[in-house]
């Protein structure tokens, strides 16, 4: 009789159980608008299930939804790599790494270098279909569809230890890359979302020594015009919902507490989705900032500013908030709702279901991982030859492969690829010695190598060779994935701002161009430097930024001339750090960018050599109205070798009215054009464009005065103008 009734206990709960899990919820009906579906779920959630929600995780076990976090991708998804972005633990005594391989593309810094919104595009799309992979199929440790991309913050400094994050100095580039690097990580789904794009870090971030105590202090116009636009243009263009609010502060107000974060990132701007504190954001909030007294008041002031998603301990904090009625359920409701849109947007609220065509990604286990498949390393190849500059080239470059019979590699970062702090671990990897080699090999070429100088060795093969290529650069996060740590001055990292321009193997240099005239400089940096002997002697020098996994095949294609190299500057190159002003100056109107800056620049801003020739012919106007100017220029590729042309477009104000800045770019194409051929390009500028924040009315107003248009080579190469009024 006893086991008769445990067998009916068993039956019964096996029942519910299934019914239980297959049970469905209103706010799982696809046919009702997001609005309604929030509202239901909202009504369902206990509070602690809300106040767990206020986390990185968008999970709700009982109702459901599945648990879903968060993953860095700046170039790559970073599941591992020095940062250890994946977990490691400790077995039995031991470390244990739990990377996975992901698909790797060069440094932020690279990606901007590529001026190519599909490039970025591509490579956002690669990492959207691995995060759904991995999330999906139960591979990684952590399960993650929210991902830490775009870096949107401005390289207004080159000393910035982020700057290797950033894509340049300037807000129109910025912003189209961003757009497009949301775009890749979303889709094109009509109503889900591949992934979701978060926006990094608003606002004003580009100092790291005391970059969470220390105010960025400029006023409403640089925030309209230049910090805050490629947000702007993030929410508004790319459709992304969702930013980290940044450590610092604007003006003296901590920005995860900023009223702006509500005002107009979410009223005017339409952000209904995440915003969420930098990892450790509330403790610095108090214990830094000195904002309030007390971690309790600290919590409560962050959700009551719509921040949504703490990145450290909050849940006691805000429990005590609750208690003392300094936060109330409904300003947790408030600062939630826009993580279950999110959520919503993922296909994670649909229960059974499954109408998100990305559902399915990785639950086939026969299937091939995203990183294996055909045509993904080829990718990598092209973007990575996509972002490599050619800073000077008196026909030295490409390889003449007649003349060249011996190749002498050297330095320390030709035989070794270093992830930065938020990369990832690729499966394979190509160093540019291997590059190198398997190129020269085809070609008959002998190469020899060497990481130093030590006892002259790297003197006497370079000595014995018809070339030298000496790979040198820094080390993205200082050699020791400690915090604050950084040996070299001119080194930069997450945490320490760089002390120095000079590159340290410059002497290097000096006795290898004196051992071989025939010296090519390859700097492998993840920003700029003031090599001004460089330039001044050496004869060829290349720009790569670190971390491509196919690092060494593109530069080999360039070097060799399979590939035209046509990357170009996203930041001006000073020849001096004295010609920067102070580092905490947030206005850049001090000479700042190249917009403000009145120096001659080592390279200016958009500039990058080619192994062919562009002649640009008469700029001509197609459309002028109220909402679009359109113009069209003939570029005629005058070289024996196929290239590509970044065209860019600028503007000058003839008026001086509005104290707008001496240059502004305002539209550009990367184009292919055939030896011999010419091509029509047309750059299109949306005429919101050509208008500047009245902070009286505040207000956009347009421009009323004449403009002169520049289309050119760079901001310093301008070819052709027309003046428009």
């Amino acid at each position: 009789m006893k086991r008769k009734h445990l067998l009916f206990l068993f039956a019964f709960s096996m029942v519910c159980l299934s019914q239980s899990s297959a049970q469905t919820y209103d706010f799982q009906n696809t046919k009702l608008s997001d609005d309604i579906r929030i509202d239901l779920l909202l009504r369902q959630l206990t509070l602690d299930e809300k106040i767990s929600l206020l986390s990185t995780n968008l999970g709700v076990p009982r109702l459901g939804i599945p648990a879903r976090g968060t993953y860095e991708g700046l170039h790559g998804l970073a599941l591992g790599g020095p940062a250890a972005m994946n977990g490691k633990k400790e077995v039995d005594g031991k470390q244990v790494n739990n990377d996975v391989p992901t698909t790797i593309f060069p440094q932020a810094y690279g990606l901007g270098c590529t001026w190519d919104r599909d490039a970025i595009r591509q490579v956002a799309e690669v990492e959207a279909e691995e995060a759904r992979y991995y999330a999906q199929s139960g591979k990684a440790r952590r399960c993650g569809l929210i991902v830490y991309a775009p870096n949107a913050d401005l390289a207004r400094d080159p000393r910035w230890g982020r700057t290797e994050e950033s894509y340049g100095e300037d807000p129109y580039l910025t912003s189209q890359l961003s757009v497009a690097m949301v775009r890749g990580l979303q889709g094109n789904h009509p109503r889900y979302w591949k992934t979701a794009a978060l926006m990094k870090h608003f606002l004003a971030n580009s100092n790291e020594d005391g970059r969470d105590s220390t105010s960025s202090n400029f006023d409403e116009r640089l925030f309209r015009e230049y910090y805050s636009y490629p947000f702007y243009k993030g929410i508004t263009e790319g459709g992304s919902r969702a930013f980290m609010a940044s450590y610092n502060a604007w003006n003296g107000t901590p920005m995860c507490i900023h009223p702006c974060l509500d005002q107009i990132a979410r009223q005017e701007w339409g952000n209904d989705g995440i915003i969420c504190t930098d990892g450790g954001g509330l403790r610095l909030l108090v214990n830094a900032h000195h904002a309030f007294p007390t971690l309790t008041e600290g919590a409560a002031a962050v959700v009551k500013a719509t921040t949504g998603q703490f990145l450290d301990q909050y849940r006691p904090y805000v429990e005590e908030a609750l208690q003392k009625g300094l936060l109330t359920e409904a300003d947790i409701d408030r600062a939630i709702r826009g993580n279950i849109k999110v959520a919503l947007k993922l296909g994670l609220l649909d229960g059974e279901v499954h109408d998100c065509p990305y559902d399915d990604i990785g639950t086939d286990s026969t299937m091939t991982p995203p990183y294996r498949r055909a045509g993904v390393a080829q990718t990598v190849r092209e973007v990575t030859a996509k972002s490599v500059v050619l800073l000077k080239n008196d026909q030295l470059l490409p390889v003449n492969t007649q003349k060249v019979r011996r190749i002498a590699v050297i330095g320390p970062y030709a035989d070794k690829i270093v992830q930065d702090w938020y990369s990832g671990t690729p499966e394979r990897e190509v160093t540019i010695l291997e590059g190198i080699r398997e190129e020269a090999a085809r070609q008959g070429i002998e190469v020899t190598y060497i990481p130093d100088n030590r006892m002259g060795q790297a003197e006497a093969l370079a000595r014995e060779a018809d070339m030298a290529v000496v790979c040198t650069g820094n080390h993205p996060y200082g050699t020791r994935p400690d915090w604050f740590f950084c040996p070299v001055p001119s080194d930069g990292r997450e945490a320490v701002d760089r002390k120095s321009l000079q590159l340290p193997d410059e002497d290097l240099l000096k006795l290898i161009y004196r051992a071989n005239p025939n010296t090519v400089l390859v700097l492998v940096s993840s920003f700029p430097y003031a090599i001004n002997w460089s330039h001044a002697h050496l004869p060829a020098i290349v720009h790569i930024t670190h971390c491509s996994q196919e690092q060494g095949h593109a530069l080999a294609d360039v070097l060799f001339g399979k590939y035209n190299p046509a990357g170009r500057t996203t930041q001006t190159w000073v020849t001096d750090i004295t010609e920067l002003p102070p580092m905490m100056d947030y206005d850049i109107r001090h000479g700042r960018t190249y917009m403000y800056y009145q120096g001659q620049p080592l390279y200016p801003f958009g500039f990058g050599l080619s192994y062919t020739t562009f002649q640009y012919g008469e700029l001509r106007v197609v459309q002028n109205d109220k909402k679009v100017l359109k113009v069209v220029v003939p570029v005629t590729n005058t070289g024996a070798r196929d290239g590509e042309e970044v065209v860019q477009l600028y503007v000058h104000y003839l008026s001086p009215k509005a104290e707008h800045p001496v240059l502004q770019l305002r539209a550009f194409d990367r184009v292919a054009i055939a030896a011999g051929q010419t091509r029509e390009v047309t750059l299109t500028i949306d005429r919101m464009d050509l208008s500047y924040w009245d902070a009286a009315r505040h207000v956009f107003v347009p421009e009323s005065g004449p403009i002169e248009l520049r289309v050119g080579a760079s901001s310093a190469d301008i070819r052709c103008t027309s003046v428009i009024k």
